[in-house]
């Protein structure tokens, strides 16, 4: 999918959400920084995409806070942090109880910054 989501429905862009937070996770383990960036930079897209989308349609991301994949949850816990706070702080805060490396560190560092005030979702 290229980043022309003029004529992609949301249960389409939930899916390519998902097939870019796998793909990014595949890309960590191999530790493949550039492909990893450009996963990266699709998802924002993905999440302005959604945000754009009449009532803000990033709220259809909530329920991959519940996917096997720990990966996937972090990236639709901060995807959705602006919207459903209480249920992405949960997500995050189960990743790093559950110790659920390399992701664990990155939901530890936000939950921390969120608490300090120096990330502010939108």
């Amino acid at each position: 999918m290229n980043d022309n989501f003029q004529n992609v429905t949301v249960s389409q862009l939930v899916q390519e959400f998902l097939a870019v937070a796998m793909a990014q996770y595949k890309a960590d383990l191999a530790e493949d920084i550039p492909i990893y960036t450009r996963h990266f930079r699709l998802m924002e897209s993905l999440e302005r995409e959604l945000k754009s989308r009449p009532g803000d349609q990033r709220r259809a991301l909530l329920p991959l806070c519940d996917h096997e994949n720990a990966h996937v949850r972090l990236r639709a816990a901060v995807a959705t942090l602006a919207l459903a706070p209480a249920k992405a702080r949960e997500t995050l805060q189960m990743i790093h109880d559950r110790r659920e490396y390399p992701d664990a560190a990155n939901a530890y560092g936000l939950l921390r910054a969120l608490d300090q005030g120096t990330y502010v979702p939108d």
